[in-house]
């Protein structure tokens, strides 16, 4: 089965792709994993790559389609893909879709995880950081916010990133950017949209049901 996962910060995607990669049994790819690991490997994709990011340049989407596709074309590929953080626009969108066409393969489904503004604010700003181990908790909802890191002790603190200026910035950036993406999706009939404010086993249960036979 041949996946892309769509969801805004803080949605719980990550878990889900777990699952999801486990029932599958196919490959989670993480597409800024293996932007980062082309880069580091000196691949010649991974070097064009490079000379943009040293500009300070957006690389172009002719080389993030060829880094996807080159992932792709690997033989744990062979039986379907987990596709979360490409494609983030309707061209990259349409580059997927031609990329697949060639092999003659094509997605299964497009599956959104939708989690109220609120609720993902709460959960981006509820996130404490370990300095210690790196470990992260989440306090919130909590009555009493621990100090320490249940790990390994360490004093917890709030990321930049984690502050509410920064978070809500983040959100509106990626629901400008994902609407399109959703619409075009939606025109395809692939789009599938999650209820994503459950716990984790509720969220998985409905993504089970849409991946039934997978």
């Amino acid at each position: 089965m041949n996946i892309v996962l769509l969801g805004a910060p803080g949605a719980g995607k990550g878990t889900q792709a777990a699952r999801i990669s486990e029932k599958c049994g196919v490959p989670h790819i993480s597409t800024g994993d293996i932007f980062r690991k082309s880069v580091a490997d000196g691949t010649e994709l991974g070097r064009e790559a490079k000379r943009y990011m040293d500009a300070g340049e957006l690389v172009p989407d002719e080389v993030v389609i060829g880094i996807v596709k080159e992932r792709l074309a690997e033989p744990d590929c062979a039986r379907g893909f987990l596709l979360d953080g490409f494609p983030r626009t309707v061209g990259q969108a349409d580059a997927l879709s031609g990329a697949l066409a060639e092999t003659g393969r094509e997605l299964d489904s497009v599956i959104d995880i939708e989690v109220d503004t609120a609720s993902l604010i709460s959960r981006l700003t509820g996130r404490r950081t370990c300095r210690a181990c790196g470990n992260i908790t989440n306090v919130a909802g909590l009555a009493n916010e621990p100090k320490a890191c249940e790990l390994c002790g360490g004093e917890l603190y709030q990321r930049e990133d984690d502050t509410v200026a920064t978070v809500t910035h983040r959100l509106t950036v990626y629901t400008r950017q994902t609407e399109p993406l959703t619409d075009y999706y939606r025109s395809k009939g692939l789009l599938r949209q999650v209820d994503g404010n459950r716990s984790p086993d509720g969220v998985f249960e409905e993504i089970s049901r849409i991946i039934d036979g997978c």
